[in-house]
Formats: C-alpha cells, sequence, structure tokens
C-alpha cells in the first residue's frame, strides 16, 4: 500500500479534496495498482516551522 505524504502550508478542505483526488489517481496509474490502495497523508506546516536556506519561511514572505 503506497503512502504520499504532503507538506504544505494551510489548505482548505476543497483543496485538501482536489490534492488527494489529484495524487491518489495519478499514482494509481504510475504504479499500476488500483486508486483504493493509495493512502495520501497531508501535513500543514506553519511558515515559522520551515527553514529555507538560512532563514525561516515566514521571514522571506
Amino acid at each position: 500500500m503506497p503512502v504520499i505524504t504532503i507538506d504544505a502550508p494551510k489548505l482548505t478542505k476543497e483543496q485538501k479534496s482536489e490534492l488527494v483526488k489529484s495524487f491518489a489517481e495519478k499514482a494509481s496509474e504510475v504504479m499500476g495498482l488500483p486508486v483504493e490502495a493509495m493512502v495520501i497523508l497531508i501535513r500543514e506546516v506553519d511558515a515559522e516551522n520551515v527553514g529555507v536556506g538560512n532563514i525561516l519561511l515566514c521571514d522571506r514572505q
């Protein structure tokens, strides 16, 4: 059972639904497995918890 993890900023329920549908369908197509076998995890990450280079993401915006 493939597990796909997505780290993203805060998303709406509609955005999450679209991501899950898109990733599951494409992964199913590429791997030749049923879409029901795909597990998609979405972790919402605040910009203050992400560093890019030596700067917090929240300080770059």
